[in-house]
């Protein structure tokens, strides 16, 4: 189910949260992340239902979802939880999936978005989708590490 990014395929960013679900997407090359939107999370299905959706109306070929793993690198409950989407998500679009630590992206989204002189919640979301997502672009770039971090794995 997980698969680099690559080029020619448009992977679609997604931070997952109980609340708000931020997205982030890809040009069509690959090199850059520009976020996209944040919905409301009001259930897992009709969440995976509205990203499948968004994902066939951006030509979306990946999607690349932030794992919240904890600053030692391990899975917790709440990477449990985001696992479980990840998997309904997938299923509900069929597209393959692949996995980004997420650590520290909303603190990063945040100061950024502050930076700017904004910190407004729905785009704080949809930027930190941003981050993880460039994150994966970055490394799966020609000259990146293989094993810069667990991408690609299977959760």
């Amino acid at each position: 189910m997980n698969q680099e990014v690559t080029t020619g395929v448009r992977a679609l960013g997604i931070d997952f949260g109980e609340k708000r679900i931020g997205l982030a997407v890809s040009d069509p090359q690959g090199r850059w992340a520009m976020p996209l939107a944040t919905i409301a999370r009001e259930t897992d299905r009709r969440a995976a239902y509205r990203i499948a959706e968004i994902a066939r109306r951006e030509d979306i070929g990946l999607l690349v979802i932030g794992e919240p793993l904890g600053l030692d690198g391990q899975a917790g409950p709440a990477a449990e939880r985001v696992r479980r989407f990840g998997k309904r998500l997938a299923r509900a679009a069929g597209l393959p999936l692949r996995w980004v630590n997420e650590a520290l992206t909303t603190v990063e989204a945040s100061e950024r978005l502050r930076e700017a002189g904004s910190d407004e919640p729905r785009r704080r979301d949809a930027v930190a989708a941003q981050i993880l997502l460039q994150e994966a672009l970055d490394r799966a770039a020609p000259g990146a590490g293989a094993d810069a971090d667990r991408a690609g794995e299977s959760p």
